[in-house]
């Protein structure tokens, strides 16, 4: 066979994702507040979008989108939306026409579910009922409350407060090595530094460091400054004026503390269980982490995105427009700005901006009822949660709700990440309520793990110090309760609560008892 070069002439099928496509699956990964930003990043790229009042005409791009149905039956609509993919084949990005919606259609015509005016207070906000860390802070409230920024304020960090008081307290060669030793000062106020380093670095005697790290543990926090926690004790001690030589043995012994050693101790300290008990209430009392009242940063406050509520029977379903600007085209700009004599490029420029803003709205508004639609077969599925708590948390999948509303799996792990639901129980993040199935004893319908999660809890907040269970104990309650869960299953999800075993928990019984 002679080889050449040759043209040929062949025909296959292939999968493009254009530009518009794919800025539409990325729209739907977004949270509102991400959301908001983008927009601001479009206002100054393309002249003709701007952010619209209540009193302005044009294309909305939050119109406040909400959902209400009837429960337990599935929520209804004016139609199903259409997929990004039908919209590009459509050409609705090409076309100038505004959107097709039917705004009387809608069940609220609000920004946000505080505008209701016949909503509780709190109504739709709370406690996270143990599903997020203490320092995450839920948002919401009535009409008249403050935004949740004008409750952050800037907060001086540890160091930037420790040199403050330096300079007044210290001068010379100890304020200077002082500052150093500052430096030296984690986030939680203990010293991480070697001394005799300290002191080959600077050129100066360990002595002048020993006293300048005195000088920094008379600052406050009382504590800051220690090297480890029976030095940071043992100074909040001084400043109490309770660190008499039987509390300083105790400090000294702080892990025959941690492991419950009480007799041990007594005879140590040479106390009865009178004093053994007023000396480990002092204790309790002190801070373990002095610095970590102090931050540098800002709070991030969770917004939610999602507001859910029940009235009259049926759940309503809103989008958190609050956090999400109003976006317009400005055809009269556009309109002015045709008119002039302009050159080929410029006209097919403020084309493009035009064909842009029109599908950035629609796109939009496209995301905003996907996000609808698939909380609300969430809600739906979820009923017994949102009346009953999270004992009635039902196994649910990212699959069975995409079946369910007929969409893709991938777009409903898109909808569902990084946003966050807030009702009368507390704000959860949406994959919260995907949980594993456990199969119930009784061969009943199967159960979610995070409801045997809250019974675990249950069972061990309600022991006594007397009967500590055991995780085969909790595993013989657990089957009386319906579940079927194996031992290490339990360990795992005890662990996982932030639970000790039952010898730890015994410990901690009998410490609390010395009180």
């Amino acid at each position: 066979m002679a080889l050449g070069p040759r043209l040929d002439l062949r025909q296959s099928q292939s999968l493009v994702m254009t530009p518009q496509l794919q800025q539409a699956i990325r729209l739907l990964a977004l949270s509102n507040i991400e959301i908001e930003a983008f927009i601001g990043e479009e206002l100054e790229r393309n002249p003709l979008l701007e952010l619209g009042g209540e009193d302005t005409g044009g294309d909305l791009a939050s119109s406040g989108v909400d959902a209400a149905f009837d429960a337990p039956a599935a929520p209804t609509g004016d139609g199903d939306p259409v997929g990004s993919d039908e919209l590009i084949g459509a050409g609705m990005g090409e076309v100038d026409r505004p959107l097709d919606i039917d705004m009387s259609s809608e069940v609220f015509h609000h920004d946000s579910a505080s505008d209701c005016p016949d909503r509780v207070p709190g109504e739709a906000s709370g406690g996270l009922d143990g599903a997020l860390s203490l320092n995450e802070i839920v948002t919401g409230g009535g009409a008249d409350s403050d935004g949740w920024e004008d409750s952050l304020e800037y907060d001086l960090t540890l160091r930037e407060h420790l040199h403050a008081q330096a300079g007044m307290a210290m001068s010379g060669t100890t304020l200077f090595i002082g500052r150093h030793l500052i430096e030296l000062i984690d986030e939680n106020g203990y010293l991480r530094g070697d001394l005799l380093q300290v002191s080959h670095q600077l050129g100066v005697a360990l002595a002048e460091v020993e006293a300048a790290l005195a000088a920094i543990h008379t600052l406050e926090p009382t504590g800051v400054g220690a090297r480890d926690l029976a030095e940071c004790l043992a100074l909040q001690a001084r400043e109490a004026d309770r660190y008499d030589p039987c509390m300083a043995r105790l400090i000294d012994n702080l892990e025959l503390l941690a492991r419950g050693a009480l007799p041990q101790l007594k005879r140590m300290c040479r106390v009865d269980d009178d004093d053994l008990a007023d000396m480990i209430a002092e204790l309790r009392q002190y801070d373990p982490k002095p610095g970590s009242r102090f931050g540098g940063s800002s709070v991030e406050s969770v917004v939610p995105d999602l507001f859910v509520l029940e009235r009259e029977g049926k759940w309503i379903i809103e989008i958190n427009s609050a956090t999400l600007p109003r976006l317009l085209v400005n055809r009269s700009y556009h309109v002015s700005l045709s008119g002039g004599r302009h050159d080929a490029k410029s006209k097919a420029w403020l084309s493009d901006c035009l064909a842009e803003a029109n599908w950035l709205v629609k796109a939009l508004d496209q995301r905003q009822r996907t996000i609808i639609k698939v909380a609300s077969e969430i809600v739906k599925q979820q009923e017994g949660f949102f009346r009953h708590g999270v004992t009635q948390l039902r196994p649910l999948t990212l699959r069975s709700v995409a079946d369910a509303i007929e969409m893709h799996e991938s777009t409903v792990s898109r909808v569902t990440s990084h946003k966050y639901l807030s009702c009368a129980r507390g704000l959860f993040e949406l994959k919260y309520f995907f949980t594993s199935a456990i199969q119930a004893t009784d061969g009943g319908d199967a159960v979610s793990a995070s409801a045997v999660k809250s019974h675990i809890k249950t069972l061990i907040d309600e022991e006594d110090g007397k009967n500590i269970l055991s995780d085969d104990q909790l595993v013989d309650l657990l089957k009386e309760r319906g579940f079927d869960i194996a031992r290490r299953t339990v360990a795992k999800y005890r662990e996982a609560l932030g639970l000790g075993s039952s010898v730890q928990r015994r410990r901690q019984k009998k410490l609390q008892g010395a009180r």
